[in-house]
């Protein structure tokens, strides 16, 4: 088979290629399912990612109506528009959701992560430490003569940017829950 002799200036693609070059690009998207609060519930909805091959980043569960029973499940996924699109439309169709948001599509929102880090350090490090935590905002919830246990809420770049300038001061270890977001305004 001979290649194709493509002269300089023209294009590889063929006219009939009708989708945007955008369109396969991964993004990162917020998605917030209210679901009926009963027993196996998020293992459907986490049922309907792992079937279909789909990752889930970040994930959150939390009651927020204990009268009517239903619970928030924010998921935080990537994948192309396609897919999301895909994704929202199978979540919308199970009999337990109520509602499904798009917090990254449907505008600006606020989302925060919560994390503890575990800090090891003797003298000039403990101090440096807990200069840094100042800074970052950071809560010591726990203290030892050896380690700090601090606690920070963030976007996951701040989050990421306290570990990298802990590290060489001692991080052991850092434990991290699942994005919450909320769409902002009204």
């Amino acid at each position: 088979m001979s290649a194709l002799n493509i002269k300089k200036g023209s294009t590889s693609h063929s006219a009939y290629d009708l989708r945007s070059a955008l369109s396969e690009v991964e993004e990162s998207h917020t998605l917030a399912v209210i679901v009926e609060n009963e027993p196996g519930v998020l293992a459907r909805v986490i049922g309907l990612f792992s079937g279909r091959g789909y990752n889930i980043d970040s994930l959150t569960v939390a009651e927020v109506d204990h009268t009517g029973h239903r619970s928030r499940i924010t998921i935080v996924t990537r994948g192309t528009p396609a897919v999301i699109d895909q994704i929202e439309a199978q979540l919308k169709r199970m009999v337990p959701v109520h509602e499904v948001q798009d917090l990254t599509a449907e505008g600006p929102s606020v989302q925060r992560e919560l994390a503890l880090v575990k800090v090891k350090g003797h003298g000039d490090h403990r101090i440096e430490a807990l200069r840094l935590a100042e800074i970052f905002r950071a809560n010591v919830v726990d203290s030892t003569l050896e380690s700090f246990v601090f606690e920070m809420t963030g976007t996951p770049e701040k989050i990421d940017a306290f570990a990298d300038l802990m590290r060489p001061l001692g991080l052991v270890e850092i434990a991290r829950t699942g994005v919450a977001g909320l769409k902002r305004g009204v």
